[in-house]
């Protein structure tokens, strides 16, 4: 990467795209001005076009000499991107379990589309998927292939057009409140009667940090961490005590800690409270945890499943290709369904559940294949113990003590 990342900074540098731009505009006004002089005096039009050859001559050339400087500069920055992205096939196997799942990948597409803000894109998409089913089965595309391909945005008992909806609703809180520092839509969305039940059955937070980050930003008199102002102070006073009421006693040392700032405003940079007042990310959190809430209300996960999955691949995929080469070379095949021959280290932030992977098969455990712990505290999987004990006493395959299947333990993750 550190030879793309130096190709791209001196593709950066060398490119005179504003020079360029400026070369064609002057080119541009002095046709203009020669084509009004001839248009005013006809019999001068001999003296002005010869006057312009020059002109015109060198404007071209300076825009060549700056179009090349930058076709090169755009070559070597692909030969690096091609040295280092090597064209490679994408490891292949026989079982591709999405093949017959086609339903499965447009709805990820489309709720995907959905939750970033591109409705009408995602209803392309959706049209295009229902007169693609209407020619599979020879039908003219009717309102009843739109309605079946619409229910790929159902969730669980929510229609696609409430969901729509609701996401409708959520980019308008979230633009008000990233766009113009206004926590109140976002407040009163939390506070519904449905919503707020939902939030306290999840044990969330969000409405006690939606009105944490109001009264900071009142503190700083209505202004993003500018400082605090009087009118400013005595506006979060009386906000705390009409609406922090409602939180005792559970956020009882967090309030304590917003009124204690007030001591500390002359000097609040140097105060134990500063991270609370000046916390650059402050307003992308509370969007973030608005938005898990929001989505996890409608029974989604905060993250889209096709921006997991793909991103989880495109992780995979080296050590799926150093996979494929080995096999090739060794002529083998992968035959596992379910299950990759490998295991894929992936970040913390993509590990949904406890996998346990057997240490004597190197096979993942199931509901029907779970791990087992023995009396030394080794843990296997329970094919790999029937396979081991035989209904026998048998010796650990890990240290020298023995025992009895029966006193195996299953163990839950």
């Amino acid at each position: 990467m550190d030879l793309v990342q130096k190709e791209h900074e001196r593709l950066s540098k060398r490119l005179k795209s504003s020079e360029s731009i400026q070369s064609v505009q002057d080119a541009i006004d002095l046709l203009q001005s020669t084509r009004d002089k001839i248009a005013s005096d006809p019999n001068q039009a001999s003296v002005a076009l010869a006057k312009l050859q020059n002109p015109i001559k060198l404007s071209f050339d300076a825009i060549n000499d700056n179009l090349k400087e930058t076709h090169s500069g755009l070559n070597k920055y692909s030969k690096a991107l091609d040295k280092l992205f090597k064209d490679r096939p994408l490891p292949s196997s026989e079982h591709d379990v999405l093949s017959s799942q086609e339903h499965l990948i447009n709805r990820a597409i489309a709720m995907h589309l959905l939750r970033e803000g591109q409705f009408s894109v995602a209803s392309a998409f959706l049209s295009e998927v229902a007169a693609k089913r209407a020619a599979e089965k020879q039908q003219s595309f009717d309102s009843d292939n739109m309605d079946e391909a619409a229910a790929l945005l159902d969730i669980g008992g929510v229609p696609s057009s409430k969901v729509r909806d609701e996401f409708h609703n959520m980019y308008r809180i979230l633009h008000e409140l990233k766009e113009n520092n206004n926590l109140l839509p976002a407040i009163e969305w939390s506070r519904k009667e449905e919503n707020k039940v939902a939030l306290e059955a999840r044990g969330s937070n969000l409405e006690f940090e939606l009105c944490r980050l109001q009264f900071v930003w009142l503190f700083h008199g209505g202004q993003e961490q500018r400082g605090p102002t009087p009118e400013g102070r005595q506006a979060a006073l009386e906000y705390a005590r009409r609406e922090f009421q409602a939180f005792f006693p559970r956020y009882m040392r967090e309030i304590q800690q917003l009124m204690g700032a007030m001591a500390f405003s002359p000097n609040l940079p140097d105060s134990p409270y500063k991270n609370i007042f000046n916390n650059p990310s402050a307003w992308s959190d509370v969007s973030h945890s608005f938005t898990r809430e929001f989505c996890a209300l409608l029974g989604l996960s905060p993250d889209s499943p096709l921006y997991i999955a793909a991103t989880a691949g495109a992780i995979a995929l080296p050590t799926l290709l150093k996979l494929q080469t080995i096999m090739k070379a060794k002529r083998t095949e992968w035959t596992t369904e379910h299950e990759l021959p490998v295991e894929i280290p992936l970040p913390p932030s993509y590990l949904f559940h406890s996998i346990f992977v057997c240490p004597v098969s190197k096979e993942q455990t199931t509901d029907a294949n779970p791990p087992m712990m023995m009396p030394c505290g080794h843990v296997i999987a329970e094919e790999s113990l029937k396979r081991l004990c035989k209904g026998t006493r048998f010796k650990c395959p890990y240290c020298p003590n023995e025992s009895h299947p029966r006193e195996a333990k299953k163990v839950f993750l």
